[in-house]
């Protein structure tokens, strides 16, 4: 049995099982023997690597690389945005590792957006980065955007801004970039002190205000939304909080500080 055969068969049984298979799983389902693994790979753990799979927490997970090239083949070959049927039928993979990875299937398109841009990809998946755009603009959504935002009478040829609001900012956030200058402007009155700001991941460090005249070191994570954490693809291990606008993943293991319901309070502090 060739390297590519078994690499195939390691590739089936992923489709198969909806994740990683592990040595025992891999044995059971694939046919292949333990002395073919040996003689061409090694270990185990080795094949799992040529087959581009990565480790990633307890055991194995599918690599970004391959699940983006066939998310992508698939959404070339139909012409449009790929529903989990559409996936199930015509792709390599189940749809398990896309949303382990995204949390839900309608934030696919914005992560493999993510990865094509962060990879350099654009011109060779131009068209397919296409239909992700027209697809954002069909459905009334933009990156960063809650689903069914109204954009009626929207002109394309001129900037956006968010509702007026009172403070230091004039005009809500509507990016990532605005939530932290917004958290730069209200994070005193949140007991925080802003020590740094980098563009690589978390974006912040700060001094938390734990007792008087007490702080302790945080690193945090600035998103528009909160749920955009796992269409960046950041580890829940990387940073202690994310800050944002608009808290839209409930089952967030981390602690999130939403700057709307922040800015609410001290707006009705400032009227009374």
């Amino acid at each position: 049995m060739t390297k590519e055969e078994i690499i195939e068969a390691v590739h089936k049984c992923v489709a198969k099982l909806g994740r990683t298979p592990r040595t025992t799983d891999f044995y059971k389902h694939s046919g292949v023997s333990i002395g073919a693994v040996r003689k061409n790979f090694g270990t185990f753990t080795r094949l799992l690597r040529a087959s581009s799979l990565e480790e990633e927490g307890p055991g194995f997970a599918l690599a970004m690389e391959p699940l983006f090239l066939d998310w992508a083949k698939v959404t070339r070959k139909l012409g449009k945005i790929p529903t989990k049927a559409d996936y199930s039928l015509e792709g390599r993979y189940s749809v398990r590792p896309f949303t382990r990875r995204f949390g839900s299937w309608s934030h696919v398109p914005d992560g493999m957006k993510e990865y094509a841009t962060r990879n350099k990809m654009e011109s060779e998946w131009e068209d397919v980065l296409k239909i992700i755009r027209e697809h954002r603009e069909a459905a009334g959504t933009s990156p960063g955007t809650s689903a069914g935002t109204l954009r009626t009478k929207r002109r394309l040829d001129r900037p956006i801004y968010g509702r007026p609001m009172l403070g230091t900012l004039s005009f809500t956030p509507t990016n990532e970039q605005g939530v932290i200058f917004l958290f730069g402007a209200v994070g005193d009155d949140l007991g925080f002190f802003i020590t740094r700001v980098q563009t690589e991941f978390p974006d912040l460090e700060a001094l938390r205000e734990v007792g008087p005249n007490q702080c302790q070191r945080m690193t945090l994570e600035a998103e528009y939304e909160s749920r955009n954490f796992l269409a960046h693809m950041h580890p829940l291990d990387g940073c202690d909080a994310i800050v944002c606008w608009i808290h839209n993943w409930p089952e967030c293991p981390l602690e999130v500080i939403e700057l709307k319901s922040v800015v609410e309070k001290l707006a009705k502090t400032q009227k009374s």
